[in-house]
């Protein structure tokens, strides 16, 4: 396998020729945090990342990305943006995330699960070695007219780990856009899907695909794509579909895309949602602002070398010394992922909150 060195300079051409070719969307700013590393090129057209975090040494996490395509697939990274693996073919991989410790046959299992949009099906994967447990694939949103999954994220419940996975389509009705499903043991060595919960309003401006989860606090967040970021209760037990939060309608250039969350405490931290045609990337607390949970307010736009970013994860455990406060991982055109270091977004962050 050939390893990719990208200098400075060479991630300086690559945002000049992306930027040249799409000519429609805003340039990377001169000002642009730059990344550590650019993987290496997947065939056809990346679009979604997760972070594994190593249980041992964390300087041996992974980074795991779609490829979306009829021909596509899931990758494995290593923190040098090597290609390290492959899984089978998948038909058109958009969204992926990833959850530890499922009880599969008696063992805790870490797994990876992607929407395969051709199929109408969820792929399930263990980790790390990125080996299927689904019997071919679990299918959702049955019965419905408009199927086609695009956006998944996973929910841990912290009172019993039961891990749920959030999906949300291509299109679908106002209140029941997204489908939750709790995944367990389906018996030999294999995951099952059971619906629980259909939830999530639809302005009908483009679509929803980006889904972020924050399993601490115990809340859902969508982009409702040119409209803005909702929140939901993540419980399926509270049997509340209430939308508790509505934000960012004024913020983005076009369309609110990628969200990720990154957690300074057990409570606080920052959500960051890709704008996707401005190249940047916009920052709110987590916690809220003004003692109330449920408000946000715009705390930075951080300028990426990313172009037109569809999604991104962050982590802020400690991988090693090129990423000492946390990865921050953000999918741009050109087949890559771009990594960074989360110390260079951080000095964008004001360092009082309101």
């Amino acid at each position: 396998m050939t390893k990719i060195c990208y200098t400075t300079a060479m991630i300086s051409l690559t945002a000049l020729f992306f930027s040249c070719k799409n000519n429609q969307m805003a340039a990377v700013r001169a000002d642009a945090i730059k990344p550590i590393v650019i993987t290496q090129p997947t065939p056809h057209d990346t679009d979604d990342p997760a972070i594994w975090i190593h249980p041992t040494d964390p300087e041996q996490s992974l980074v795991i990305g779609t490829d979306k395509d009829s021909d596509g697939a899931l990758f494995l990274y290593n923190l040098k943006g090597e290609i390290i693996k492959k899984s089978i073919p998948l038909k058109r991989p958009n969204n992926v995330d990833i959850a530890y410790g499922l009880n599969i046959g008696g063992r805790k299992t870490d797994i990876a699960v992607t929407t395969e949009r051709e199929t109408n099906k969820i792929r399930v994967f263990s980790l790390p070695d990125l080996l299927p447990i689904d019997q071919g694939g679990i299918a959702v949103f049955e019965g419905e007219a408009q199927r086609d999954p695009m956006g998944i994220a996973l929910y841990t419940r912290p009172t019993d780990q039961a891990i749920f996975a959030v999906i949300g389509r291509k299109s679908g009705p106002s209140g029941t856009y997204l489908w939750q499903y709790e995944l367990t043991d389906g018996g030999s060595g294999a995951v099952a899907a059971k619906l629980v919960r259909k939830f999530g309003s639809f302005s009908g401006k483009k679509e929803i695909e980006a889904i972020a989860v924050d399993s601490e606090l115990g809340y859902i967040y969508y982009s409702d794509e040119q409209a803005g970021i909702k929140k939901y209760w993540a419980d399926p037990a509270l049997n509340d579909n209430t939308e508790i939060a509505f934000f960012g309608q004024e913020d983005f250039k076009s369309d609110n895309e990628g969200i990720a969350i990154y957690k300074t405490t057990p409570t606080t931290g920052y959500i960051l949602v890709s704008n996707q045609q401005a190249n940047t990337f916009m920052v709110y607390p987590r916690e809220g602002v003004d003692g109330d949970p449920h408000r946000y307010k715009l705390l930075a736009e951080i300028p990426t070398s990313t172009i037109e970013c569809d999604g991104a994860d962050v982590t802020a455990v400690n991988l090693g010394p090129k990423f000492p406060n946390g990865l921050f991982v953000a999918m741009s055109n050109g087949m890559t992922f771009h990594f960074y270091d989360w110390n260079s977004l951080e000095k964008w962050i004001p360092k009082v909150k309101p």
